[in-house]
């Protein structure tokens, strides 16, 4: 089994874009939303993934996740079929200097003016380069899961 570890952070400040070497655009939605297992529908690009995810460990850092592509077509036709709340983004790809890297994204429609960046590691432990955007850290925090923005978006807080 795979296992998930990564810390969830909000962004201070726009200054990731000058850093990021690429940006793709997401749109997914959920089969499943209950946090013991989730199944998200995801197009990245011009691609398709179906996700399984756990529920996270105490801290929240670490879950198993299963992840296989599929195709374009069959990816538009399930998110026909998930759950209300489509969660559209842009994803920024931004390297650190210490061989980590951010994944930043920027919520779109009903969760526009949210930007969470996060950085997946090899253990909980693991240290990392923080950059000056990186604000308050919110890993584990329920309230930012992409399954949680499609029932409960951003703009209604």
């Amino acid at each position: 089994m795979a296992q998930e570890i990564e810390k969830k952070f909000l962004v201070a400040r726009d200054d990731f874009r000058r850093e990021a070497t690429s940006r793709t655009r997401i749109v997914q939605g959920y089969l499943s939303s209950v946090p013991e297992r989730t199944v998200r529908v995801r197009i990245k690009g011009d691609k398709g993934y179906l996700t399984i995810k756990g529920i996270g460990n105490a801290s929240g850092a670490s879950r198993f996740e299963w992840e296989t592509e599929i195709p374009l077509a069959d990816a538009e036709d399930l998110l026909q079929i998930a759950e209300p709340g489509i969660i559209d983004k842009f994803r920024y790809f931004v390297p650190t200097g210490d061989g980590h890297r951010f994944e930043v994204d920027e919520f779109l429609g009903d969760n526009e003016g949210l930007v969470v960046a996060e950085i997946e590691l090899n253990d909980e432990d693991d240290t990392f380069e923080v950059p000056a955007w990186v604000g308050l850290e919110i890993t584990g925090n329920p309230r930012y899961y992409n399954s949680m923005l499609m029932k409960h978006p951003y703009k209604k807080w």
